[in-house]
């Protein structure tokens, strides 16, 4: 489709929303009763060449009693749906009568679609939009709009008087493209919330050509199944299916896909299944609708997929979905799990954002039978990491993906790349059958200055990824080698160990050849603190008694003594207002234990570290890996600056 139609197109009925329903409705409702319109225009002319046939089969049916007529009429129209009514939106509107038989016939219309569509009106809640149409006696004049002969919403191309083409048809990808225009403007007239529907199609190409061109060469005739979790509109399942089928002709081979999807927002819902009812696509493997919470509500929690591609919502609360599954996520047993010798490794982050929770979900639907296993690919924003400290939800799924060497690339996209933020986005790539070459490692690629600027912005989205651009990004990553724009590190680059560092309490009054016991701790505590006295240095350490026979662990601030003549293992009180948190790279030098030999003790030796409060946490930072700092501007330039201010008129320009 050339740009052109797809502006004009899009302009057309982005104008009926101002021509028909400035009076009737507030701009934030236009989109309730445009969209299910468009749908319904686009399905009404792809039945057309059908029409007669599927028709005659009703009354044929019909006389023979046939009450189930599903299956047998969608074999008439070729599609997955059909429309049983006398009507078509032509025909309906050339009836005679007002608004009131219009709206009668018009609802005989929607009640003719097959349960799948009329499921997708539902979603929409659309029916209930006409007695407010045909009470402004607007009804007609919104089908009016549509049986326009300047637009053609359908598959099929509109021929002139001479059999030349007027208008060309628009083929499912057109079709999906002027569906996302037209959710991206009412969305930002609404001021929605980040990326919270679609995805930008090059950002999804770009996330299929990562998932399937590491494995295309295995790619075999033989079924797979695809997978998302945050469906939106469907433009990542529709994509990664054309991308996989694409590469597999390529190789001689015709592969089966099943498409699985789930998504909360029922209108969104509705936009895909019609999307892929224009496909002919089965779709009864796609859920939604407010009941359908993939965090909550599981729609194929025993299946197994070999790809999958999501964006999540970033920022988003997911605390009614935790009110539903429990403390602890008792009734979502993927997200508590056993790892690192914890049988209830806590997988969830918290309430605040629960976009890290769709990527574990993808992940617990990863093969584990099958020799090619599954590739992933999901978008985040930057939170996802490095928010979270050692041992809560977020790093400790970071620190369960890294582990399980699952991680193959992270992919920072340039700013400005969807419609309605700015904020900097990346992929996230991962397998559970890494290549060889790539185990027990990382690659980062820094793709933020690959883009081609837009002619014209899309909202906030100011360029995009060119066919260039994204050949530019996937080579970078299938030659996984060290450049400026791509680094290479081990898993355990990316872990620390956190660790509370102590410091002995002192207290004035001390006697320091004794051991006190708790009680007594906690009545010298009180008193210095009635008395307002500050600890100093010159007071000596309180000590306790440890069990006899204990091992002595210096660092962990276990000393080997003699008291009143016997040898003893004491420990220090620690001053809690001392009390430093370290984090310690697990690449260290000496573990935990070199690190505060070289850089703690020598500041402070009485120091020690508790075991007990040592955590294992992950982050990642790209900042630290690709920043690149400016340089330094000539001494003779400063100088020169410098006199010039110290002249008489001197100063900054203006």
């Amino acid at each position: 489709m050339q740009a052109a139609q797809h502006s004009s197109i899009c302009n057309f009925i982005w104008g009926v929303a101002d021509d028909v329903l400035r009076d009737i409705y507030v701009r934030g409702k236009y989109r309730d009763i445009i969209l299910p319109m468009t749908i319904i225009r686009r399905l009404d002319l792809a039945l057309e060449p059908t029409r007669g046939t599927a028709l005659a089969a009703k009354a044929e049916l019909d006389a023979q009693g046939v009450t189930d007529q599903e299956t047998a009429l969608k074999a008439q129209t070729g599609l997955s749906f059909y429309n049983a009514s006398p009507y078509t939106l032509r025909e309906l509107r050339a009836q005679a009568g007002g608004q009131q038989p219009l709206k009668a016939n018009f609802a005989a219309y929607l009640d003719g679609f097959s349960s799948n569509v009329r499921e997708i009106l539902d979603k929409f809640d659309f029916r209930r939009q006409l007695d407010t149409l045909a009470a402004a006696d607007q009804l007609g004049s919104l089908l009016d709009k549509f049986l326009s002969p300047d637009i053609n919403l359908g598959p099929h191309p509109v021929k002139g008087a001479d059999g030349s083409i007027r208008l060309p048809g628009l083929d499912n990808h057109a079709m999906g493209s002027i569906f996302e225009e037209l959710v991206r403007r009412f969305n930002e007239e609404n001021n929605e919330e980040a990326g919270e529907h679609w995805t930008p199609r090059d950002a999804v190409q770009l996330m299929a050509q990562l998932v399937f061109e590491p494995v295309a060469e295995e790619l075999a005739s033989a079924p797979y199944l695809l997978y998302d979790g945050a469906l939106g509109t469907g433009g990542m399942l529709t994509i990664a299916e054309a991308t996989l089928r694409r590469l597999a002709e390529e190789r001689g081979q015709e592969v089966t896909t099943h498409l699985y999807g789930q998504e909360i927002n029922a209108e969104t819902y509705a936009i895909c299944k019609a999307d892929l009812l224009l496909k002919g696509t089965e779709d009864n493997n796609v859920v939604g609708g407010p009941e359908h919470s993939t965090l909550s509500n599981d729609a194929f929690p025993s299946l197994k997929f070999d790809f999958m591609l999501s964006n999540p919502p970033y920022g988003k609360s997911w605390k009614s979905d935790y009110e539903k599954i429990g403390p602890g996520g008792r009734s979502a047993p993927r997200f508590v799990i056993q790892h690192g010798g914890d049988p209830a490794y806590s997988l969830l982050p918290r309430t605040s954002d629960g976009q890290l929770l769709f990527l574990v979900n993808l992940l617990s639907k990863m093969k584990d039978e099958t020799p090619q296993g599954s590739r992933l690919a999901e978008v985040h924003n930057g939170s996802s990491l490095f928010t979270g400290d050692a041992g809560q939800g977020e790093s400790n799924i970071r620190r369960w993906i890294i582990e399980n060497d699952w991680l193959e690339a992270i992919v920072a996209l340039p700013l400005n790349m969807f419609y309605n933020t700015g904020i900097a986005t990346y992929i996230w790539v991962l397998t559970n059958r890494k290549p060889p070459h790539r185990r027990g490692y990382v690659q980062l690629i820094d793709a933020t200055q690959w883009h081609t600027p837009l002619r014209k912005n899309l909202g906030q989205k100011n360029c995009e990824l060119s066919e260039a651009d994204i050949r530019r990004i996937v080579d970078a990553f299938l030659e996984f080698r060290e450049t400026a724009q791509s680094k290479i590190f081990p898993n355990a680059a990316f872990g620390y160990w956190r660790v509370s560092v102590e410091r002995p309490l002192r207290l004035p009054g001390i006697d320091p050849e004794r051991a006190y016991k708790p009680a007594e701790i906690r009545q010298l505590k009180a008193a210095a603190a009635n008395g307002s006295a500050a600890p100093a240095a010159a007071h000596p350490v309180i000590r306790k008694i440890h069990p006899k026979g204990a091992a002595p662990e210096p660092l962990a601030g276990r000393f080997p003594q003699t008291i009143q003549g016997q040898p003893r293992v004491v420990e220090y009180e620690p001053d809690l207002e001392q009390r430093d948190a370290e984090q310690i790279p697990l690449l260290h030098p000496g573990g935990i234990a070199g690190f505060l030999q070289t850089e703690v003790l020598p500041y402070a030796p009485d120091a020690w570290y508790g075991p007990g409060s040592v955590k294992t946490g992950y982050e990642i930072s790209f900042t630290r890996h690709f920043h690149r700092p400016q340089p330094l501007r000539p001494l003779t330039e400063i100088q020169a600056e410098i006199a010039a201010l110290e002249q008489p008129g001197g100063g900054p320009p203006g």
